[in-house]
C-alpha cells in the first residue's frame, strides 16, 4: 500500500488549483493525505482524490504567522504520526516559495521520499528536485505547474481525466437562491490590491437589475458589511451564509460570476461557471487567472503594479482596476451570456484582456 502526502499550505484558491495534481497522485497511490493551512483546508475537503486532510498553520506561509516554536513544530510531527507511514510527499509551491523548510521537517518525521521544485540546492532534503526555469516553466497556469511537480514524482493523470479543476461533493443551494436564473457578484478579495472598488460593484448590481437580471451577492462572514453595501436594494445578499460546498452550488447555477482574483473565482472555474474576472496584475494572469472556463479578463494587465505581488496597491487611485467601469463589466457579462446561449455549456477558455 502506498500512502502519499500532498502539501499545499496556502489559501483556498491555491488548494483548488492543486486539484488536478491531487487526482494525479491519487491515480498512482492507494491513499492520499493532504496537508493544508487553515484557510485552504475547507477547499481540500472538496477535492476528488483526497482521502483525508491535515490542517497545520505553517509559520512561513500563514499571515498572520504563528510563532515558530518547538511546540508548534511538534504539532506537525504529531499530525504526521497519525497517518504514518507516509511513503512519499509531494510539496506543491508557487514560484516564490521554497519547499525546503517543510522538506526538512518531513525528513525528520521519517518521510523517505520527497518531491518538490526548488531554485536553491536541496542537498538531501529532496529526492526529486525540479529546477524552476530549467525543468519547470514558470509562465504557465498554476494547475499545470502542480501537475509537473507531481509528474516528476511519477504521478500522472489517469486516462480520461482532462486536467480541469473539479470539486465534489457540493451542497444544494436552491433553498437560498431559488430556481430563477441569476448572476453572482462576489466583491471581496484577500488583499486590497486585488479589489475592484465597492462602489463599482454596487453600480454593477444596479445596472444588472435595470437590465432585468436577478443578482446574488456572495462573501465570507467577515465581508457581511461589504456584501450588504454592494447588494443595496437590488441584490440578494448572501454574505456569510455560504460555506464552500454551498457556495460551489451557488456558483454552478449562476449564468455568470463576477469576481476578482480570489478563491471563489477558482471555485467557479471548478464548477464550470462563466467568469468576468476583475484581475489585478500584481500577480500574472497567465498563472492565476480562472482556469479552463469561459473568462472575460478585465483590468490593465500592463499597469505599473504588474508583477509586484503588492498586497496594497502601490499606485495612487488603484488604476489597474478602478479604470474598469460598471458598464465595462456589464458588457462582459452580456458577452458571456450571449456566448452561453449560442452553444451548449461546457468549460472552455475565452479570455479577453482589456
Amino acid at each position: 500500500m502506498t500512502r502519499a502526502l500532498v502539501v499545499r499550505l496556502d489559501s483556498a484558491g491555491d488548494v483548488l488549483l492543486a486539484g488536478p495534481a491531487v487526482r494525479a497522485v491519487a491515480a498512482g497511490a492507494d491513499e492520499v493525505v493532504m496537508l493544508c493551512g487553515p484557510q485552504g483546508a475547507p477547499a481540500a475537503h472538496l477535492l476528488p482524490g483526497a482521502d483525508s486532510v491535515l490542517t497545520w498553520a505553517c509559520p512561513w506561509i500563514v499571515d498572520p504567522a504563528p510563532d515558530t516554536t518547538r511546540e508548534h513544530l511538534d504539532e506537525l510531527e504529531l499530525l504526521l504520526a497519525r497517518v504514518s507511514p507516509i511513503d512519499v510527499a509531494v510539496i506543491l509551491t508557487s514560484f516564490h516559495q521554497s519547499p525546503l523548510p517543510l522538506a526538512l521537517l518531513l525528513r525528520l518525521a521519517g518521510v523517505p521520499r520527497i518531491v518538490g521544485a526548488s531554485t536553491d540546492f536541496a542537498g538531501s532534503l529532496l529526492d526529486v528536485r525540479l529546477k524552476p526555469g530549467e525543468d519547470l516553466d514558470e509562465d504557465q497556469p498554476e494547475p499545470e505547474r502542480a501537475l509537473a511537480i507531481a509528474a516528476a514524482g511519477g504521478f500522472t493523470l489517469p486516462a480520461g481525466d482532462d486536467g480541469r479543476l473539479a470539486v465534489d461533493p457540493i451542497s444544494d443551494a436552491s433553498p437560498l437562491v431559488g430556481e430563477e436564473p441569476y448572476i453572482v457578484v462576489h466583491p471581496g478579495a484577500s488583499v486590497p490590491a486585488r479589489e475592484w472598488p465597492a462602489t463599482h460593484h454596487r453600480d454593477l448590481v444596479a445596472l444588472l437589475a435595470e437590465q432585468g437580471h436577478r443578482v446574488v451577492v456572495t462573501g465570507a462572514p467577515a465581508e457581511r458589511e461589504l456584501t450588504r453595501f454592494v447588494a443595496g436594494e437590488h441584490g440578494l445578499d448572501l454574505g456569510g451564509r455560504t460555506k464552500l460546498p454551498v457556495l460551489a452550488d451557488v456558483l454552478r447555477r449562476a449564468r455568470v460570476v463576477v469576481t476578482g482574483n480570489t478563491g471563489p473565482a477558482h471555485l467557479a472555474a471548478a464548477v464550470g461557471a462563466p467568469i468576468v474576472s476583475l484581475f489585478s496584475p500584481v500577480v500574472p494572469a497567465v498563472r492565476w487567472a480562472p482556469y479552463r472556463t469561459r473568462v472575460e479578463l478585465l483590468g490593465d494587465q500592463g499597469a505599473a503594479c504588474a508583477g509586484s505581488r503588492a498586497r496594497v496597491c502601490p499606485v495612487p487611485g488603484h488604476p489597474c482596476l478602478s479604470s474598469v467601469t460598471a458598464e465595462d463589466a456589464l458588457a462582459a457579462c452580456e458577452r458571456l451570456m450571449a456566448a452561453d446561449a449560442a452553444k451548449p455549456r461546457h468549460p472552455m477558455v475565452e479570455e479577453v484582456a482589456r
